[in-house]
């Protein structure tokens, strides 16, 4: 079942500085470097447009995949020894269960309040036309300028926020983790070192089995660069 479309905020301002960003560096800095009519203007162009397109591709993906739904059927099998104790709530000490979906959690399963439903390993941005020429001049020059830090205003900030969250995924991904079971592994590593014992994630297989597992294609775990 596909989620429909609505108005979001957040996606309205990426695709904004996305397309802003876009037409800057094609029709503003390419076409006054090299001319778009040339062949070094052209290969610049076309090469931005490919990365362009494939980021907007992306971010679509990202954004319209269903992440999926726990089964409505779904039990915890109560007398499996093997229960790793972080799928046990952290007060009270019974198996973890979702008051909104009204049923139990399976293990590495959070509620999204976006989806409205738990998810599996759910991871948490005109100018006058009859001026004189001289002036126009001078006001093409100024526009020129300001679409220059306007951009660079935007570029700066999407690149080091892309950067470090690029170099934090790739951790993650390494140690086969989510955001949330990141957060809850420090807990857990606190109170373990408390009781004088050493924490390990249980789904850490290594660097090179955890990348297989998440980018690998199979039944139930569909490409990453697709979800």
């Amino acid at each position: 079942m596909k989620r429909g479309f609505s108005f979001s905020l957040p996606v309205t301002v990426v695709i904004s500085a996305i397309a802003f960003i876009y037409f800057c560096t094609v029709f503003i800095f390419i076409d006054r470097w090299f001319g778009l009519m040339t062949s070094p203007g052209v290969m610049n162009a076309v090469v931005f447009t490919g990365v362009a397109v494939t980021c907007v591709l992306n971010y679509g993906f990202a954004i319209s995949t269903d992440p999926g739904r726990v089964p409505s059927s779904f039990m915890p099998d109560i007398e499996d020894s093997e229960v790793p104790i972080h799928e046990i709530k952290r007060k009270g000490g019974d198996l973890r269960y979702c008051q909104k979906c009204s049923h139990f959690k399976p293990p590495r399963a959070h509620h999204c309040r976006v989806c409205k439903r738990c998810v599996l390993r759910m991871v948490l941005l005109v100018g006058s036309l009859t001026n004189d020429s001289q002036n126009d001049e001078q006001q093409s020059a100024d526009s020129f300028r300001t679409a220059y830090v306007i951009c660079g205003l935007l570029l700066v900030p999407l690149s080091v926020a892309l950067s470090v969250l690029l170099g934090w995924h790739i951790y993650l991904i390494l140690q086969n983790k989510t955001t949330i079971e990141y957060h809850e592994g420090v807990r857990a590593m606190w109170l373990a070192e408390k009781g004088g014992n050493v924490y390990k994630h249980p789904y850490d297989l290594g660097s090179y089995e955890n990348l297989t597992t998440v980018i690998t294609c199979n039944e139930t775990a569909p490409l990453l660069f697709l979800r």
